[in-house]
């Protein structure tokens, strides 16, 4: 199975991932699933510390810090304070965006 066979017309999710690492290294499915959860959860645990991953190939997963704003709430149309946060970056590599091309 490549990945453009997910489950789903056009969708991957974790469970589909887990199946193509179970195909490529064999064991079971158990074992694909911890796998794909200890990439997942590593990933996430480097970004609360405020780090980044860099994967060849892939990209760059990054925290970025966004400022406090005021925003309005589209039913009532109020203001809103929206407070300092991070969110997650994602910048993609160059071998990955000549892929989807």
């Amino acid at each position: 199975m490549n990945l453009a066979q997910g489950s789903q017309l056009n969708k991957m999710n974790k469970a589909d991932l887990a199946n193509v690492v179970h195909g490529i290294v064999g064991g079971t499915k158990v074992q694909a699933e911890e796998v794909v959860d200890a990439i997942i959860g590593n990933i996430s645990k480097e970004l609360k510390k405020g780090g980044e991953v860099s994967i060849a190939g892939l990209g760059i997963f990054s925290v970025k810090r966004r400022a406090a704003r005021t925003a309005r709430n589209p039913r009532t149309g109020e203001s809103v304070n929206v407070p300092a946060m991070n969110v997650p970056k994602f910048r993609a590599a160059k071998a990955l965006k000549d892929a989807v091309k």
